[in-house]
């Protein structure tokens, strides 16, 4: 009689949910309504970013149509960017199996190779990474999960001073729901359109626990700042004139484009992993608050029949998060600057 019981709630459940998103909603929410504000600022003084790059990627460009090729923007407008050198890139697992995002990043490092005239080495394992920050600090743009960084560190602790920046893309304000529609209709579920999760965090949440443990120099780059800019079809039309790796990355951006344009309701999609490189490349175009990070129950996230939210989170003030397992400083870098968009189609196509 029990199991019939729960089988009855959760049905009732599903109806509720079901017809909630039958109605008619002229607007439906951005995801951020009621959140604790914060504070934003330029950088000041600028943040340590060393000239050594390494990339921690899970690129997968066109391996499906629900995989996004923003890794790929991120790692040509790096291998461009004439200030910097990019001492390794290593590959994991995240936005497809580690074999699919090996054989991406080394497609795309030989294309950028020619065009910089520069090898890109591209690495598995832990091995290189640890052998490059043994020789100088490194600043490491994390583009997938924290998995390489994190196992680099456990085991040689003695290497955690030589990281001179991490710039992840992953972090939330309590109670931020990551819903890309953004009241813009025409999606699934009758219009109302997706949510995403925190995709770095979530393929490995140990490993952003333990960064965060760490307290490393961490500059989180969210889905906050992503939802500021769109690339639509008229955007990789002109990656896409502009030839070489940029071609070959906007093509293989049609799909994504065209789910979010089918599925999502919006006319072009967000590119996360881009704006951590366009925030390596020029921070002053950034707002960043200065935040207590943890890891840690939302409980502005509360949703019957269902486990508690565990998320990265990130707060101002003196707050303390409750039952946090690892909490640290951070840079929350989620405004971007006016004609921010202008610019960085500039920076990719320079």
């Amino acid at each position: 009689m029990a199991s019939v019981r729960i089988l009855g709630i959760a049905a009732l459940a599903l109806i509720a949910l079901l017809a909630t998103l039958a109605m008619q909603v002229e607007t439906w929410r951005t995801g951020d309504q009621g959140l604790e504000p914060l504070t934003y600022a330029p950088p000041a003084p600028a943040p340590v970013i060393s000239r050594r790059l390494w990339i921690d990627t899970d690129a997968a460009c066109g391996h499906s149509a629900r995989t996004d090729p923003d890794d790929c923007l991120a790692i040509a407008l790096l291998a461009h960017a004439r200030d910097f050198g990019i001492v390794g890139i290593s590959v994991v697992a995240g936005n497809a199996p580690l074999d699919v995002v090996e054989r991406t990043t080394r497609e795309l490092a030989g294309r950028l190779a020619g065009e910089v005239g520069r090898t890109l080495p591209v690495h598995t394992g832990h091995q290189e990474l640890a052998a490059a920050l043994e020789e100088n600090p490194l600043t490491v743009v994390a583009l997938g999960p924290l998995t390489n960084l994190a196992a680099v560190l456990e085991t040689r602790p003695d290497l955690r001073s030589r990281v001179a920046s991490v710039i992840a893309v992953m972090g939330r304000r309590p109670g931020h729901i990551f819903h890309p529609s953004e009241g813009a209709g025409g999606g699934m579920l009758f219009g109302h359109g997706p949510v995403f999760r925190d995709f770095n965090y979530e393929m490995d949440p140990r490993a952003a626990e333990q960064i965060v443990q760490m307290k490393l120099p961490l500059t989180l780059v969210p889905y906050d700042a992503a939802r500021r800019i769109e690339i639509g079809a008229a955007d990789l039309d002109r990656l896409a004139a502009a030839g070489g790796a940029l071609a070959w990355t906007a093509e293989r951006s049609r799909s994504w484009l065209a789910y979010w344009q089918k599925e999502i309701g919006r006319q072009g999609f967000y590119p996360f992993d881009l704006l951590a490189a366009a925030y390596v490349v020029d921070p002053s175009q950034f707002g960043c608050a200065a935040v207590q990070a943890w890891v840690g129950e939302d409980p502005a996230r509360f949703i019957p029949f269902w486990r508690p939210t565990i998320a990265l989170l990130v707060r101002q003030g003196d707050a303390r998060p409750q039952t946090p397992t690892a909490r640290g400083a951070a840079s929350y870098c989620a405004r971007v600057g006016t004609g921010f968009k202008s610019r960085l189609m500039a920076l990719l196509r320079s």
